[in-house]
C-alpha cells in the first residue's frame, strides 16, 4: 500500500511540475524547417518525395544516415561476437531439444494469422515509407517481430528447419548492407556526387512515384535490420540446457 501511495504521488508531482514548466509550443516554422518543408517535392532542391523524414534522413543528411546504419551493424558484429561458437558447438546448438514444447494449438494457429499480417505490413511500412511515414528501419523492425513471435509460440528449430537460421539472417542482412553501399557509390560512376538522389535515380517508374533513390534506400535498410535482429533472437533463443551442455555446467 505503501509503494502505491508513493508512486500516485510522485506520478502527481511529475504531472504538476510538467503543467507548471510547460515548453511553450513554437509559433513559425524556422527557416530551415521551411526550406525542407517547401522543397522535399517541389522546388528547386527537391527529393521527390511528400514525406519530409524520409527525404531528410536519405537525400539532404543521407550521409549521416549512412554512418547510423554502420553503428547498428557494428552492434549486432558484437551482439555475434558475443555468441560466437565453434562449429562443433554449432551443431550442437541446431540439434533440436527434446524439453522444448511449443505452445497450445490455438496459440499456434493466431500466431500463423499475426506473422503473415506483420509480414505484408513491414513491407508496407518499408516500400511506402517515401510516400508515407515510415522506413526502412521501421518497416525492418516490424519485420523482426515475425520470427521473434514463431520462436515463441514454436521454437527457434522451427524458424531453421524452414530454412531460416543464424547464416542464411547474416546473408541476408549482409546483401541489405552492399545494396544500401552499392546505391550510395553508383551516383560516383556518372561523375556525380556520393549518394546523390536526383537526376541519377528516376523519380518515377512507369507513373509511380518512388522518390529516387528513396525506395532503395528503405528496401535495402529493410533486409538489413530486419534479418540482423532475426539473427540476434536466434541466438538469444539458445535453450539453457545447451548452453549448460557446451559450458560444461553440471546441474
Amino acid at each position: 500500500m505503501k509503494r502505491l501511495v508513493t508512486l500516485i504521488l510522485l506520478l502527481t508531482a511529475v504531472i504538476t511540475l510538467a503543467y507548471v514548466f510547460q515548453v511553450p509550443q513554437p509559433e513559425d516554422v524556422k527557416p530551415l524547417g521551411e526550406f525542407y518543408l517547401e522543397n522535399s517535392y517541389f522546388g528547386d532542391y527537391s527529393a521527390k518525395s511528400p514525406e519530409v523524414i524520409t527525404s531528410i534522413l536519405w537525400d539532404y543528411r543521407g550521409i549521416d544516415t549512412l554512418f547510423e546504419t554502420a553503428v547498428f551493424f557494428l552492434a549486432i558484429i558484437g551482439s555475434l561476437t558475443v555468441f560466437r561458437l565453434t562449429k562443433e558447438q554449432e551443431k550442437e546448438v541446431k540439434t533440436e531439444s527434446t524439453q522444448v514444447e511449443p505452445l497450445p494449438l490455438p496459440i499456434r494457429t493466431v500466431t500463423k494469422v499475426i506473422v503473415a499480417m506483420i509480414l505484408a505490413v513491414s513491407a508496407s511500412i518499408a516500400l511506402h515509407g517515401h510516400l508515407t511515414p515510415g522506413g526502412g528501419f521501421q518497416g525492418g523492425s516490424a519485420l523482426a517481430v515475425a520470427p521473434l513471435l514463431i520462436i515463441a509460440a514454436y521454437s527457434k528449430y522451427a524458424l531453421e528447419k524452414n530454412g531460416l537460421d543464424k547464416t542464411r539472417a547474416l546473408i541476408l542482412r549482409s546483401i541489405g548492407l552492399l545494396g544500401i553501399a552499392l546505391v550510395a557509390l553508383v551516383p560516383l560512376l556518372s561523375g556525380s556526387y556520393i549518394m546523390q538522389n536526383q537526376p541519377i535515380f528516376p523519380a518515377e517508374i512507369n507513373g509511380q512515384l518512388i522518390g529516387g533513390s528513396l525506395i532503395y534506400y528503405n528496401f535495402f535498410e529493410f533486409l538489413a535490420v530486419g534479418a540482423g535482429f532475426t539473427a540476434v533472437f536466434l541466438l538469444l533463443a539458445i535453450p539453457e540446457e545447451k548452453f549448460k551442455k557446451i559450458l560444461g555446467v553440471r546441474r
